[in-house]
């Protein structure tokens, strides 16, 4: 039984986000069916985060919320656009 009950602690956010996919499919299908197509397209997006949150838990990513880490993150982003523009040749067509 300390089994099972390990595996569900280990498991908690991989089952709560497994669960979540099934509802959000349900209800996916609910609301399509009652042409309810806004409905529908946010629980389609509940779906697909859910299966990004379910993989991710599988691999052991993480998502830290700490501020030092999303100073880091936008730093690298702000360095990676300033490299694009300093490299984009001046006579480059955007449309």
């Amino acid at each position: 039984m300390s089994t099972l009950a390990a595996g569900f602690v280990m498991m908690r956010w991989e089952l709560l986000s497994a669960v979540m996919m099934f509802f959000a499919s349900t209800l996916n299908v609910v609301c399509r069916r009652s042409s309810k197509n806004a409905l529908a397209f946010i629980f389609t997006g509940v779906g697909i985060s859910m299966a990004y949150w379910f993989v991710a838990g599988l691999l052991g990513i993480t998502l830290s919320m700490e501020l030092a880490h999303w100073r880091d993150i936008w730093a690298g982003l702000k360095e990676l656009g300033e490299y694009i523009i300093v490299h984009t040749p001046p006579d480059w067509q955007i449309t």
